[in-house]
Protein backbone atom coordinates (compact mmCIF):
# COMPACT_ATOMS: atom_id res chain seq x y z
CA UNK A 1 0.00 0.00 0.00
CA UNK A 2 2.57 2.09 -0.92
CA UNK A 3 1.05 5.76 -2.21
CA UNK A 4 3.16 7.86 -3.58
CA UNK A 5 3.28 11.44 -2.29
CA UNK A 6 1.38 14.10 -3.80
CA UNK A 7 3.43 16.39 -5.43
CA UNK A 8 2.76 19.92 -5.47
CA UNK A 9 2.25 21.71 -8.60
CA UNK A 10 3.00 25.47 -9.21
CA UNK A 11 1.98 27.31 -12.12
CA UNK A 12 3.16 30.90 -13.32
CA UNK A 13 0.64 32.97 -15.52
CA UNK A 14 3.15 34.52 -18.10
CA UNK A 15 1.20 37.95 -18.52
CA UNK A 16 1.27 38.04 -22.71
CA UNK A 17 0.21 34.31 -22.53
CA UNK A 18 -3.13 33.47 -23.05
CA UNK A 19 -5.01 32.24 -20.17
CA UNK A 20 -7.13 28.96 -19.97
CA UNK A 21 -9.75 30.86 -20.85
CA UNK A 22 -8.81 31.78 -24.40
CA UNK A 23 -11.07 31.89 -27.01
CA UNK A 24 -14.00 31.84 -24.84
CA UNK A 25 -16.37 34.27 -26.18
CA UNK A 26 -17.20 35.85 -22.49
CA UNK A 27 -19.13 38.26 -23.88
CA UNK A 28 -17.07 41.06 -22.86
CA UNK A 29 -15.59 41.18 -26.82
CA UNK A 30 -12.55 43.08 -27.71
CA UNK A 31 -10.46 45.00 -25.73
CA UNK A 32 -12.18 43.24 -22.45
CA UNK A 33 -15.30 44.72 -20.89
CA UNK A 34 -14.09 45.44 -17.53
CA UNK A 35 -11.18 47.67 -19.52
CA UNK A 36 -13.94 49.48 -21.28
CA UNK A 37 -16.30 50.17 -18.50
CA UNK A 38 -13.23 51.83 -16.03
CA UNK A 39 -12.50 53.99 -18.79
CA UNK A 40 -16.34 55.00 -19.56
CA UNK A 41 -16.55 55.61 -15.47
CA UNK A 42 -13.63 57.53 -15.52
CA UNK A 43 -13.59 59.41 -18.54
CA UNK A 44 -15.45 63.05 -18.87
CA UNK A 45 -18.71 62.85 -21.08
CA UNK A 46 -17.09 65.31 -23.86
CA UNK A 47 -14.21 62.67 -23.86
CA UNK A 48 -16.72 60.25 -24.52
CA UNK A 49 -18.64 61.86 -27.27
CA UNK A 50 -15.73 63.27 -28.93
CA UNK A 51 -14.44 59.24 -29.29
CA UNK A 52 -17.53 57.83 -30.20
CA UNK A 53 -17.87 60.44 -33.46
CA UNK A 54 -14.49 59.84 -34.32
CA UNK A 55 -15.57 55.69 -34.29
CA UNK A 56 -18.63 57.66 -36.66
CA UNK A 57 -16.10 59.23 -38.85
CA UNK A 58 -13.95 56.26 -39.55
CA UNK A 59 -16.81 54.46 -40.28
CA UNK A 60 -17.88 56.85 -43.07
CA UNK A 61 -14.50 56.64 -44.84
CA UNK A 62 -14.14 60.83 -43.97
CA UNK A 63 -11.10 62.15 -43.09
CA UNK A 64 -10.44 63.49 -39.41
CA UNK A 65 -10.71 66.62 -39.23
CA UNK A 66 -7.63 67.48 -37.19
CA UNK A 67 -5.20 65.78 -40.45
CA UNK A 68 -6.72 67.93 -43.20
CA UNK A 69 -3.98 70.33 -44.43
CA UNK A 70 -4.26 73.36 -45.66
CA UNK A 71 -5.54 74.00 -49.34
CA UNK A 72 -6.52 69.94 -49.48
CA UNK A 73 -9.06 68.73 -50.61
CA UNK A 74 -10.98 66.56 -48.11
CA UNK A 75 -14.41 64.85 -47.00
CA UNK A 76 -15.40 65.19 -43.40
CA UNK A 77 -17.94 63.79 -41.05
CA UNK A 78 -19.19 65.22 -37.54
CA UNK A 79 -21.90 66.77 -35.66
CA UNK A 80 -22.43 70.83 -35.93
CA UNK A 81 -22.02 72.47 -33.03
CA UNK A 82 -23.07 75.81 -34.06
CA UNK A 83 -24.97 77.72 -36.75
CA UNK A 84 -24.68 81.23 -36.72
CA UNK A 85 -25.51 84.01 -39.86
CA UNK A 86 -22.75 86.67 -40.43
CA UNK A 87 -22.55 88.92 -43.68
CA UNK A 88 -19.34 88.76 -45.53
CA UNK A 89 -18.29 91.54 -47.53
CA UNK A 90 -21.91 92.75 -46.82
CA UNK A 91 -23.59 89.45 -48.22
CA UNK A 92 -25.06 87.04 -46.44
CA UNK A 93 -23.15 84.30 -45.51
CA UNK A 94 -24.02 80.69 -43.05
CA UNK A 95 -21.61 79.49 -40.31
CA UNK A 96 -21.76 76.15 -39.24
CA UNK A 97 -19.02 74.41 -36.92
CA UNK A 98 -18.26 71.42 -37.78
CA UNK A 99 -17.14 68.71 -34.86
CA UNK A 100 -15.70 65.40 -35.48
CA UNK A 101 -14.04 64.34 -32.21
CA UNK A 102 -10.50 65.60 -33.41
CA UNK A 103 -11.07 69.12 -34.21
CA UNK A 104 -13.60 71.42 -35.82
CA UNK A 105 -13.63 73.26 -39.40
CA UNK A 106 -16.38 76.18 -40.09
CA UNK A 107 -18.37 75.83 -43.02
CA UNK A 108 -19.63 78.60 -44.99
CA UNK A 109 -22.16 79.24 -47.41
CA UNK A 110 -21.61 82.55 -48.97
CA UNK A 111 -24.95 83.98 -49.84
CA UNK A 112 -27.42 82.06 -47.78
CA UNK A 113 -29.57 83.08 -44.69
CA UNK A 114 -30.86 79.46 -44.46
CA UNK A 115 -30.17 75.91 -45.86
CA UNK A 116 -33.06 73.47 -44.57
CA UNK A 117 -31.97 70.79 -42.29
CA UNK A 118 -28.42 72.57 -41.34
CA UNK A 119 -29.00 73.26 -37.26
CA UNK A 120 -27.07 72.08 -34.29
CA UNK A 121 -26.81 68.68 -33.18
CA UNK A 122 -27.17 67.68 -37.01
CA UNK A 123 -24.59 64.96 -38.33
CA UNK A 124 -23.69 65.31 -42.11
CA UNK A 125 -20.63 64.76 -44.05
CA UNK A 126 -18.91 67.50 -45.99
CA UNK A 127 -16.54 68.12 -48.82
CA UNK A 128 -14.33 71.09 -50.37
CA UNK A 129 -11.04 72.84 -50.14
CA UNK A 130 -10.11 73.74 -47.03
CA UNK A 131 -8.21 76.90 -45.89
CA UNK A 132 -6.90 78.53 -42.65
CA UNK A 133 -8.45 82.13 -41.66
CA UNK A 134 -7.29 83.38 -38.62
CA UNK A 135 -5.92 80.30 -37.46
CA UNK A 136 -9.31 78.32 -38.18
CA UNK A 137 -10.08 75.55 -40.58
CA UNK A 138 -12.80 76.84 -43.38
CA UNK A 139 -14.48 75.06 -45.77
CA UNK A 140 -16.17 77.61 -48.44
CA UNK A 141 -19.50 76.04 -50.37
CA UNK A 142 -18.86 72.74 -49.41
CA UNK A 143 -21.03 70.17 -50.71
CA UNK A 144 -22.52 68.39 -47.77
CA UNK A 145 -25.16 65.17 -47.59
CA UNK A 146 -27.25 65.22 -44.03
CA UNK A 147 -27.01 61.95 -42.09
CA UNK A 148 -28.74 61.03 -39.46
CA UNK A 149 -30.73 63.19 -36.76
CA UNK A 150 -29.78 64.32 -33.89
Amino acid sequence: MDEAPATAVQQTTDPGAPGPDAGADTGAGRGGGLKRFLRRMTSTKSELEAEELQQDTGKEGATPIAGCGERTRNCVAGTLRTVTLRPRGGAPALEAELYDGTDVVNLVWLGRRRIAGIEPGRRLRAEGLVSLQDGRKVMFNPRYELRGGS
